[in-house]
């Protein structure tokens, strides 16, 4: 049996930071520290951080006056920070560099007269928070089916020109073929910039090619996370037999582990630690 653990499988920067920097708050003996949603997509992490003391919190709002507040490398709306402010909360804030540049490039666009589409995940933490810094004049695309709406809104905007741009970790070619759709429909002043992470670029790529070389393609990872969700979905166009785990205890894993295989490909989320691609792969070996 050959095993193959894909390059690009595990952390990104962004998460990586994230992490270590959480880590470095609460070694630090921090007091009333809150986190705006779950760190990361992985159950490990979450059970970890909040038994050493963080407070896992959805809103803004539900913070206690004085207290200290972790951004989540998703980004949050901007309204997020003035609330703070105005209960006198200290922000740590650990957005992703990438993420960041993504708001960057919509303050710019709302502020230069564009109408902007953000092609993303509706329900998704980071489309969530990126839309407010989109302002009223834009859209959110996920599917070719929101591309005239989004035309209308735009049309009924007055505005000439409209900015495109992407969530973070949102997949390649589906990225692509929405743009290409937007262009055939629009006769206007279009900027686009492909805001899709390199990182997230070149694990669906290097997914794309492994899984079309194995008989057995393991995806690990949370199952709320998009970008694992993404590799996964990568994965079984090209192989048939394809499972999404979260970690070695998996009943999937055991179950499908029963079988033989010759060949294993191995690709794991943005939020997917070394330590648990590594207890697959040993589990894998043991067996």
């Amino acid at each position: 049996m050959e095993l193959i653990v894909g390059k690009t499988a595990g952390f990104c920067f962004g998460v990586k930071n994230a992490i270590n920097k959480t880590y470095e708050q609460i070694n630090s003996n921090i007091k009333n520290l809150y986190c705006l949603g779950e760190l990361v997509h992985n159950e490990k992490i979450v059970k970890d951080i909040t038994k050493s003391g963080v407070t896992i919190t959805d809103e803004i709002t539900d913070v206690p006056n004085n207290s200290n507040v972790i951004i989540r490398a998703h980004g949050v709306n901007p309204k997020v920070y003035d609330i703070a402010q105005g209960k006198n909360i200290n922000i740590i804030d650990l957005t992703c560099p990438k993420v960041a540049k993504v708001h960057e490039f919509a303050k710019e666009f709302a502020n230069n007269n564009y109408y902007i589409f953000l092609i993303a995940e509706k329900e998704h933490p980071e489309t969530i928070g990126t839309k407010g810094f989109c302002g009223e004049k834009s859209s959110v695309i996920e599917e070719l089916e929101d591309i005239p709406n989004a035309i209308e809104c735009f049309n009924k905007s007055n505005l000439e020109k409209i900015a495109i741009i992407a969530q973070t970790t949102f997949g390649v070619d589906k990225f692509k073929t929405i743009v290409e759709e937007i262009k055939s429909k629009v006769n206007c002043e279009i900027d686009i910039k492909n805001t899709i992470c390199n990182a997230t670029e070149y694990r669906q790529a290097e997914t794309e090619e492994l899984s079309k070389k194995v008989d057995l393609m393991i995806i690990i990872g949370g199952k709320h996370s998009a970008n694992t969700r993404r590799l996964y979905d990568i994965s079984c166009k090209n192989c048939t037999q394809s499972i999404l785990i979260q970690n070695k205890d998996d009943n999937d894993l055991i179950q499908t582990m029963k079988n033989e295989f010759d060949k294993i490909g191995i690709m794991a989320g943005a939020s997917t630690p070394g330590e648990s691609i590594d207890e697959v792969v040993e589990y894998i070996k043991n067996i």
